[in-house]
Order: structure tokens, then sequence, then C-alpha cells
């Protein structure tokens, strides 16, 4: 029941924005109380579900995206993103965007959230496009699939390292496996962003012309400064995750470990970021952040962005208040489908109540009784478990999602056609790489 009360309310999504065209949070929010009402969920339990998924959703990701949505404004209105787009061009060539872009993702995904990646580089992936001449939904979707391989792969992403630390898994090992079989998904995900979701044309700025990009390029900070407020964040982030990783036995932090906790941590990151960003103009003006100045309007046009963001939260706590994630798993946990069971009932979890770390950490909690019992004890047994959980984390992703949400909206990608490039591509890769992982089993 609770199966096809999920599958109705994901079609009434799709009807209500495709075909009625209903602005998609009210579209959410009208799935989400339908859900609700239908699963026979206590008044007082909805009413939660809706505050802490509006809010719980937006404490995470909503001030990275006002932060990124500033960053990019004045990335895009100094020129320093099309500097940025001509650096990477130069060295990649322009027929390898989509590949340059996965790859990105993949490399910065391993320490930074899959979101809070698709937001910082967001700018660099809309001027490399536009330079090239491609479609971003191609590149789009190429980005947030790298984003997404390491982000529920490859340790010290919290959701991967959290399931091997429950299953009692080689973290080497598991770090290994992981950038072995993402790589492979990763290039059938570029493979699927290239000739798939880049056939679909998104324009990366419709408002800007030839024109006016080489007027701005004229004006341009150097390509070092253009870099900044992006690299900065990302190496921030970075450093605390593997500061935090090297250090994780260690029970109290000194002074240098507080500070880097501190200035990693993606809003604070993101706020250095951002004064980086100031620096960008030949000569700053107050206007610049006013109202009707660059970082008005962009925090203006961010606002349709949290509010969907904020109404996928609503949906996706309601749908694990509902307990649907169990009765998925429970219903698969009897079962003896060997290294496959691990895959699917992380890919039921992720699909009931949308958060792939949560999917994991629940998928390796019910799967912890279950090794021995299932002869699945040695090492190697137990990273590919990790990793068949991870490549179900991928799967599959739609509009209980934030990453669904963040991508589509700032892409100017339609939800019909969201689930059509995105949550396609992310079911592919996520089945490849459980394939993979199967076939190791077998071998090894």
């Amino acid at each position: 029941m609770l199966l096809l009360l999920l599958l109705a309310s994901v079609a009434l999504i799709i009807f209500l924005t495709a075909k009625w065209k209903v602005h998609p949070f009210l579209a959410l929010l009208c799935a989400s109380l339908c859900y609700a009402l239908g699963s026979g969920m206590p008044l007082g339990a909805i009413l939660t579900s809706i505050e802490t998924g509006f809010g719980g959703t937006l404490g995470k990701i909503g001030l990275v995206i006002l932060l990124g949505v500033i960053i990019g404004a004045f990335l895009e209105h100094t020129g320093a993103a099309y500097k940025m787009a001509n650096a990477v061009l130069r060295l990649i060539g322009p027929k390898k965007v989509h590949a340059a872009m996965a790859l990105i993702g993949y490399v910065v995904s391993i320490p930074v959230f899959a979101d809070s990646g698709f937001i910082i580089l967001d700018p660099l992936n809309k001027s490399l496009t536009k330079r090239a001449k491609l479609s971003l939904a191609g590149t789009a979707v190429a980005l947030m699939l790298g984003l997404m391989i390491t982000h529920v792969m490859v340790p010290p992403t919290p959701g991967p390292i959290a399931a091997a630390g429950i299953l009692e898994a080689n973290i080497g090992l598991v770090m290994g496996l992981g950038l072995g079989i993402g790589s492979v998904g990763l290039l059938v995900g570029i493979a699927f962003a290239k000739h798939v979701a880049g056939s679909t044309y998104i324009d990366p700025r419709p408002n800007v012309d030839d024109e006016e990009i080489a007027q701005k390029m004229a004006q341009a900070p150097s390509t070092f400064v253009s870099f900044l407020p992006i690299v900065v964040p990302i190496v921030l982030i970075v450093l605390k995750s593997v500061v935090n990783f090297v250090w994780r036995d260690i029970p109290e932090k000194n002074t240098l470990h507080v500070l880097i906790d501190f200035l990693g941590a993606p809003v604070i990151a993101l706020i250095i970021g951002t004064l980086f960003a100031f620096l960008l103009p030949k000569k700053f003006d107050r206007a610049m952040l006013s109202e009707s100045g660059w970082a008005g309007k962009a925090l203006l046009s961010a606002s349709s962005i949290l509010l969907i963001t904020g109404a996928g939260g609503i949906f996706g706590a309601i749908l694990q208040n509902s307990a649907i994630g169990d009765v998925l798993a429970n219903s698969l946990q009897g079962s003896t489908l060997g290294i496959a069971l691990p895959f699917l009932i992380a890919a039921a979890l992720k699909t009931a109540q949308g958060s792939s770390t949560v999917a994991l950490i629940t998928a390796a909690s019910i799967m912890a009784p279950m090794v021995g019992p299932m002869g699945l004890e040695s090492d190697m047994d137990r990273a590919l478990m990790v990793v068949a959980i991870g490549a179900g984390g991928l799967v599959i992703s739609h509009a209980n999602d934030s990453a669904f949400w963040v991508l589509t909206q700032m892409t100017g990608m339609d939800v019909k056609t969201g689930y059509r490039l995105y949550t396609t591509g992310a079911l592919l890769v996520g089945v490849c790489c459980a394939l993979l992982v199967f076939l190791l089993s077998w071998l090894l």
C-alpha cells in the first residue's frame, strides 16, 4: 500500500508540474499531504514532518545555496567565470567538457557533499558549456553524476565511511574498490550525459550573447584570481575532511584542529569564498551588494530554489516517518540474494526517503547482523558490501532528493526532463556499479 502511494505521489508531482504547470513547491506540498493522509499518519506526525523536513533541509543547505548564488553572480558579472572556462577549455579541449565536469565532480565530492559541490561548481560549468556551445543538460548531469558516485562509494564522505564502520570493513579496501568501481560508473555516466542528456538542449546562459561575453572577458580579473572563490572553499572543505580522517582516533581536538574544523564547514568555507568573490571587480562598488545590485538579484533568483528544496525535504521527511523504508527493507531482509541484498536494501531506502547518507547508514545497520549467516565475513566481502550499498544509494533519485531539485532548478530543467535525464542516468550508473560488485564478488 505504501509503495503504491509513493508511486502515485511521484506521478502526481509529474502531472501537476508537467501538465498543469503548477509550481514545483506547490506540487511537492500537495503530493506530500496526499501521501501522508493516504498512509494514515497521525496529524501530529504530519505537522512535525512538515516543520522538520522543511527546516532541516534548508538548515543544512539553505545558506550554502544563497552564498553559492552570490559567488556565481560575481563570477558571471565580472567575466571571471568565462576566464576560468577559457583556462579549462585550453587544457581539455571543447569536445571533452562532459568528461571534465564529471571528473571534477568525482574528485571534489570525495570530501565535499554533492549538493554543495554542484552549487560551488555551477558557475564554472555554465561558463564552460556556453563557451563550448553545448547543452547545459548534458554537462550538468555529468557533473552531478560525478559528484554522486564518490559521494556514495568513497570514504571519507560520511555515508560510506559510516557504512564501513558499521560493517567493520577495511577503510583502505573500501576506498580502493570504491574508486575503481566508481571510475567504471563514471565512464558510463559520461557516455549517458554526452549522448543522451546532451541531446536535450538547455541554454546555459540564455540572456548572454557572444558580444557580451567578449566585453566581460576584456574587463575580467586574472585567471588565478578568478579561480579563488571556487578553489578556496573546496580546499578548506577537503582539508577539514582529511584532518578529521587522519585525527579520527584523537579524543581531544587541539586549537589547530578546531580552527580547521570551523573553516572547513561548508557555510564558513563559502562565506570565505564570497569574500574572495568581492575581490573580482576591478573597482568594487557598494551598490553591487544592494537589493537591486548583483547580490540582491542573485538572492531573489535563489528564493524559488530554496522553496522547492525545502518542499522536497518535506516530502522526504513524510516518507521517512511513514516507515516505508522499514517496510521495503523488511520485505527484502529474509531473501537469499547474497551480495545483491545490500544493494537492493539501500536502493529501496534511497527511493523511499531520498537521502543517500541515511540509506547507506540504515542499510549497513540492517546488514550488520546478517554478515555471519550469509557467509560474507572476509575483508573483501565486507568491503564489497559497503560499495554495493553505495551503488544502491544512487537508485533512485527523484522528488524527495535535494540533489534532484538542486540540479533541476539551477539549470532551468523541468521536472519531467529531470526524471528522464538525471533520474535515469543515476539509475543506470548505480546498476552498472552494482553489476561490477556482483562480478567481483563471484570472481574473488
